[in-house]
């Protein structure tokens, strides 16, 4: 397939303002890329009683990231650039930085440091509140939380939907129309589909019992991402309450975590991870600090780390390639059936989001947007929260949790101030089954014997050909083109979901 050249040498003879703006964008990106690092460190190895300077420090960062954007020069650039002629790199470049400025000045720096300061101190009271099982001792937190994102969402526009402000901070370009669509999508075929496999009467293996110890766990990922093509040179892997990746393509560290009983999980969220880490690491290395350099916003990021984890970890070929691993590790002796089994049971009464299965995941996803999406409207007050998550969890799943700590306190994202950040879960786990058919079309060898003889550099260089090298040169829905010769379509995932546990559950 045909692309354009993403070269650094592109553009010598570019105006010269556009050589001013581009300087002042990397310095952006590297005082943005230095809180990343702070907020890395939180999670990670920060003494608990650091916090009250942290989030003066992160609030410090941020306020010098939004005086950065928000620069008169930087208008001045941008009006300067409007008719320039520049190639297509440089233009996504003035698109891009254009987008982020146009909402950035209408947000005053005050609010964005306190948004800032609010999320460093919600964070040690989220992990009190889940600890105790006490939503009330979060409720306060979270309810300033929500009015500051809707004074930060009312400043941007406040003449359109706040909750469709703040999803666009995540995935600006393909529409919270999208989103929804896809979302309703995935409830009318998911919801028949998982109720025909629990009718179903195949039981899948579940060898798993017991407990494993921690280190032999970490071991065993330690070895994943290893045979995987991780690069430790750029990279490092720690334990986190609530896994995630950071970092650039000159630093992109994973975390995980371990459950003695559920040694399944650990290896999951790891190759999940590894997924975003290996596309931030894939990333051009010459174009770091503009926007060429950066990821595609999170719909494509969460593609990548649900292609490694679904595409691969959870297929018969990975099972059969890995499972000596697995028993050398832990002590098991499993065959290459029963952990691709395992890897692969549908549980509706799981109540984690992390620790859900392949389907029911999305009716996670999709109760989490209903209620953020209500409480950013106004139409849910922050104390009915537990309620309303229950009811919702006994609708979808026929669940409902016990505790506050397994329902409506499970996840950080709140705490960051991540409100319109769940959908793009979804569109990544359906854009990932895209980008798998499309791969699976072009490469000459079979992908299943490629993963099966653990030869994972073909797909990494598909992946790094295909989506990692362009950064932010084309906007979402023009990059799963690019990518796959489709516009952005969840035809793909329904087949797959249809066709894999279709076959597992004999339906």
């Amino acid at each position: 397939m045909a692309t354009e050249s993403t070269d650094a040498s592109e553009d010598s003879d570019a105006p010269e303002p556009y050589d001013d703006f581009e300087s002042h964008v990397e310095q952006l990106t590297h005082v943005r890329d230095a809180g990343g690092v702070l907020g890395w460190d939180q999670q990670v190895t920060m003494p608990e009683g650091g916090t009250p300077a942290r989030s003066k420090q992160s609030a410090a960062l941020s306020s010098v990231t939004h005086d950065l954007l928000t620069d008169d020069d930087v208008s001045e650039w941008l009006d300067a650039l409007d008719d320039a002629d520049l190639s297509g790199g440089r233009q996504a470049v003035v698109r891009e930085v254009r987008r982020e400025h146009e909402r950035a000045v209408n947000v005053p720096e005050e609010l964005v440091a306190e948004i800032s300061e609010t999320s460093s101190n919600a964070l040690p009271v989220w992990e009190e509140a889940k600890a105790e099982d006490d939503f009330e001792a979060f409720a306060p937190t979270l309810e300033k939380m929500v009015e500051l994102k809707r004074e930060y969402a009312a400043a941007i526009d406040p003449d359109r939907d706040p909750y469709e402000v703040l999803f666009e901070d995540y995935e600006p370009s393909l529409g919270l129309d999208t989103a929804e669509r896809v979302l309703e999508r995935l409830r009318d075929e998911l919801v028949p589909l998982i109720a025909d496999i629990e009718d179903s009467d195949v039981d899948l293996a579940d060898p798993f019992e017991g407990e494993y110890d921690p280190e032999d766990q970490e071991a065993m990922v330690r070895e994943a991402l290893d045979t995987l093509g991780y690069d430790w040179d750029r990279g490092r892997l720690d334990t986190a309450a609530h896994p995630f990746s950071t970092g650039t393509q000159f630093d992109a560290r994973v975390t995980t975590r371990f459950d003695p009983e559920d040694p399944l999980g650990a290896l999951g969220s790891t190759v999940h991870e590894f997924g975003h880490a290996t596309y931030t690491l894939g990333l051009p290395d010459e174009h770091y600090g503009t926007p060429l350099g950066q990821s595609r916003d999170l719909s494509v990021h969460e593609s990548q780390s649900r292609f490694w984890e679904n595409h691969v970890g959870r297929t018969r070929a990975f099972a059969d390639f890995f499972t000596p691993t697995v028993n050398d590790h832990l002590g098991t002796d499993l065959s290459a059936r029963e952990l691709y089994e395992a890897a692969n049971q549908i549980y509706p009464e799981n109540l984690i989001r992390v620790e859900a299965d392949e389907l029911t995941y999305h009716m996670h996803i999709i109760l989490r947007f209903e209620i953020e999406r209500d409480l950013i409207s106004g139409d849910l007050d922050v104390e009915e929260v537990p309620g309303v998550w229950n009811d919702k969890m006994e609708e979808y799943l026929g669940v409902r949790p016990e505790t506050d700590s397994e329902g409506c306190l499970q996840d950080i994202h709140w705490t960051h101030g991540s409100l319109g950040y769940f959908p793009t879960y979804s569109l990544g786990s359906v854009m990932a089954a895209q980008i798998d058919a499309a791969m699976r079309e072009d490469l000459d060898d079979d992908v299943d014997e490629l993963v099966r003889a653990g030869e994972f550099d073909p797909l990494h260089q598909w992946l790094t050909e295909h989506v990692h090298r362009h950064g932010c040169r084309y906007e979402t829905d023009d990059l799963v083109r690019e990518a796959t010769g489709e516009s952005f379509t969840a035809d793909y995932f329904v087949d797959y979901a249809r066709e894999k546990f279709g076959s597992l559950y004999e339906l």
